[in-house]
């Protein structure tokens, strides 16, 4: 779409952006912008012209995302936090939509990746070292991240509910490798890095039903005390850890396998199939057997359209 400034400001904040006020933009201020929605991702293709813009604090409460601009053309320098970012194409920053910023942009185009911020576990110490920093787009995990943007930008459309939320968990575990990565440009402390090896070990070993903290624990030669003093400091502590892992998984694989609701949970090891609906329930707002029904009725729909109304409609179309 393109539009000029208070239709493109519109469009903005209906995408989750925060107010914009451009210093730049008169009366023939052209902007494009296009949005597409990939499972619980959004993500913004933006082409503008020359701006100096600064963008207005939020409240607290509307801070559900994090963003991740991705530069495909043209140059800006962007500053929040304690960061100043100059960014070229390909480059990359992370960006909190509920703090002031400031940035001054060349004639651009670029993509945005609003990402809930639950999804990423970014701890708030490690988000003040990550906001408005340059991620380099030219090699490595911010490369990946890089081209995926541009290309998830173009082809975030025709995806069945579950190949979305499945792609759209590689594209998030692609964007926190590219953040952890650029933390490790500065030496993690050794706590840190233990943490993120029994993060992985966890993430390995998530279908076993005996993982536990006491096994991770042994596993690690530390002491469960120990474990638990790593992660004292994170969202979410080791056994809420797993818990929400397996429920993603769960919640990815009813989506689209056509498998029970019994049969995933013991998959990814709940062995009690009334106390996991509770915690789904509980974790999402809604019934785990709602997306085997859905399922269920896509199946149908699709069993019932043979091919001569599916041709039918196509000549339709």
């Amino acid at each position: 779409m393109i539009g000029n400034l208070e239709t493109f400001q519109d469009e903005l904040a209906a995408s989750g952006f925060p107010p914009l006020v451009n210093k730049l933009a008169g009366a023939g201020f052209r902007g494009r912008i296009a949005t597409r929605d990939l499972g619980p991702l959004r993500l913004v293709s933006l082409e503008t012209p020359a701006s100096v813009c600064t963008g207005r604090e939020r409240d607290a409460t509307d801070g559900e995302n994090l963003a991740v601009k991705v530069m495909t053309r043209g140059r800006t320098r962007i500053e929040q936090g304690r960061g100043d970012a100059d960014l070229g194409p390909a480059d990359l920053v992370l960006l909190d939509p509920a703090r002031t910023f400031r940035f001054e942009s060349t004639a651009a185009a670029h993509v945005t990746i609003l990402v809930p911020r639950r999804e990423l576990r970014i701890r708030p110490a490690q988000l003040d070292r990550l906001i408005g920093v340059r991620v380099d787009g030219s090699h490595g995990p911010g490369a990946l991240v890089s081209v995926l943007a541009r290309e998830s930008a173009r082809s975030a459309t025709g995806f069945r509910e579950a190949e979305a939320l499945r792609s759209a968990a590689a594209v998030i575990e692609l964007i926190a490798v590219a953040l952890e990565a650029r933390l490790g440009d500065e030496q993690p402390a050794p706590d840190e890095g233990l943490r993120n090896r029994i993060t992985g070990y966890i993430e390995a070993r998530l279908a076993d039903p005996d993982l536990s903290p006491t096994g991770i624990a042994a596993a690690h030669h530390i002491s469960v005390r120990r474990l638990h003093k790593l992660f004292e400091d994170q969202p979410l502590t080791v056994a809420a850890l797993i818990r929400r892992r397996r429920l993603e998984r769960c919640r990815a694989e009813l989506t689209g396998s056509g498998r029970t609701v019994t049969a995933v949970a013991a998959r990814w090891g709940f062995s009690d199939p009334t106390h996991f609906s509770k915690l789904f329930k509980a974790t999402y707002g809604y019934n785990a057997r709602a997306l085997t029904t859905s399922n269920r009725a896509r199946t149908t729909r699709t069993r019932t359209a043979g091919p001569e109304q599916d041709g039918g409609r196509q000549g339709r179309q």
